[in-house]
């Protein structure tokens, strides 16, 4: 019996996705839970995977079709992949009789890039969506004749909301990047040439001269023996950042996997640098710019901070932004997660912060004060009865504000079990469309970069955003006398359009006063 392959439940703010890419073929036969086809939507790429085990026997939506959430786009039978192994097998037959014709065109294998090449594909950009003209190709990780396997990464593109990566159509290697670093290119359009077959002497080489070459030696042997490591997306830049040795990094993922941190310690312990090749001609000597040399460096804006400024101005220019301060003593939240901080560990297994207090205050505090809690669309006021609080988390690409739901029933630990997941998945690049959509007020934490005092800009269709700062020792008049106390300053920038100034000011002084007397948040009061 035929299984549907449909495409995944798009939130209500998304209408429809594109096609982006099929990694199967009628006849091939799949796993279940193996990745098949990629939508892509306007804020990020979906993957669908196969509900069961079967052979993929029909494809009812090409790449580059618009689809509708829950659209079937292909079938799964129950029949065996037997004439694909046949066709495996032929090829296998083929190349192995290529082989022995091998010698006399080694010469002009090797002057194409290939050893033992077949068939030639056109590697192509994903199809982007209508909101999306183009790309920008952010990085090549595989080289011209470089063994690479089945949908491995070839190239990431970036886009103004998200990154897609563009993976290998077979087994082979490129015979020709036609779309170098830091092209702008167009949906489709031709990044490449894929020779499949091609890259495997390439490969084989390596890997003997690699175990002939002496320890720390050649860089290229070194990639080969750690061919079967994996790296996170994140992971994998840094990495082409500062020119590193794979082979010298611990991952501390699962299963292995090299996560961004692991390279950070690596960066920050000197311990992956690759060794310096002797024959490398004097390029070291090339001399570092003397002191005193005007030095300018120009690179294009990415998608996402054009997105980003695009955003903050357009905020600024729609709403009728206003700023009102207020400052927190944070004795008592610093008292009770000095005294609670180790049990709370041990019984959560998550460390207690700052953050979980603050979004328990701003919680209350909206309910208090529905409108601040409120959106404007056109020339209406939607009021939500319920609590959706964004965090700001600042990655590599720039600032994304993933959403905590219905936070006034989420406990502390909760509350700060998921921000430690937001950051994690915001460095790796793992953030989905869910995580993001919706919000009905935003908080964003300065103080952990060191600001004193700041004016957030309102994040849209929201009317309010709440600013924390750096928490300093400052002498207090307290009772007619003068203490030093921690003291925080907040910031709140609101919508004038929608939010009085006495609420603005009444619904921060609430969060002032809930936070200074945490009993209150216990209490209800």
């Amino acid at each position: 019996m035929a299984i549907d392959i449909k495409a995944p439940t798009f939130p209500e703010s998304v209408a429809e996705g594109t096609v982006a890419a099929w990694h199967k073929k009628p006849g091939d036969s799949v796993e279940r839970d193996e990745l098949i086809v990629e939508i892509e939507t306007d804020k990020v790429v979906l993957e669908v995977v196969a509900p069961e085990a079967g052979t993929l026997t029909d494809v009812m939506a090409e790449e580059g079709d618009t689809v509708e959430s829950e659209q079937v786009l292909g079938k799964i039978g129950e029949g065996s992949a037997s004439s694909s192994k046949e066709e495996k097998s032929s090829d296998e037959a083929s190349a192995k009789s290529a082989e022995v014709k091998k010698d006399d065109k080694q010469e002009e294998q090797k002057a194409s890039g290939g050893n033992g090449g077949g068939q030639q594909h056109d590697v192509k950009a994903p199809s982007f969506p209508e909101s999306i003209q183009e790309g920008t190709v952010a990085t090549w990780h595989k080289k011209v004749g470089e063994a690479v396997k089945r949908d491995e990464v070839l190239a990431d593109i970036e886009t103004d909301k998200v990154v897609l990566e563009v993976v290998a159509p077979a087994d082979g290697a490129l015979a020709e990047i036609k779309a170098e670093e830091g092209s702008q290119v167009e949906s489709e359009a031709v990044l490449a040439v894929f020779t499949e077959g091609a890259g495997g002497a390439s490969a084989e080489e390596s890997s003997n001269a690699s175990s002939s070459s002496a320890a720390g030696g050649d860089d290229e042997g070194a990639n080969e023996k750690v061919a079967d490591k994996v790296l996170a997306p994140a992971a994998r830049k840094m990495v082409a950042e500062h020119d590193l040795d794979v082979s010298k990094i611990e991952g501390t993922g699962k299963g292995g996997l090299i996560l961004k941190e692991d390279v950070q310690k690596a960066v920050k312990d000197g311990s992956a640098k690759k060794a310096v090749k002797s024959s490398a001609p004097a390029k070291a000597a090339a001399a570092p710019a003397a002191e005193g040399d005007r030095v300018e460096k120009r690179v294009p804006m990415t998608r996402l901070r054009k997105t980003i400024a695009k955003r903050l101005v357009e905020a600024q220019q729609t709403a009728a932004m206003l700023t009102t301060y207020n400052e927190v003593d944070m004795t008592e939240i610093m008292a009770l997660r000095a005294q609670y901080k180790d049990t709370f560990l041990k019984a959560h297994d998550i460390k207690l912060g700052f953050m979980g207090f603050f979004v328990k205050a701003a919680s209350e505090a909206l309910k208090r004060f529905p409108d601040v809690n409120a959106s404007i669309d056109g020339t209406d006021i939607v009021y939500h009865g319920y609590q959706d609080i964004g965090v700001a988390v600042s990655t590599d690409r720039g600032l994304v504000v993933p959403v905590l739901r219905d936070t006034d029933s989420m406990k502390i630990a909760d509350v700060e079990r998921t921000i430690v997941d937001f950051g994690k998945r915001g460095r790796d690049g793992k953030l989905g469309m869910d995580d993001m959509i919706g919000g009905t007020f935003t908080i964003t934490n300065g103080g952990t970069f060191g600001s004193l005092m700041s004016t957030p800009i309102i994040n849209p269709p929201q009317t309010a955003i709440l600013g924390m700062h750096k928490i300093q020792d400052r002498p207090m008049a307290v009772n007619g006398k003068v203490e030093i106390r921690p003291m925080m300053y907040l910031a709140l920038s609101y919508d004038h359009r929608m939010i009085d100034g006495k609420d603005a000011v009444r619904f921060l002084v609430t969060i002032k006063e809930l936070l200074e007397d945490p009993a209150r948040l216990l209490l209800d009061v």
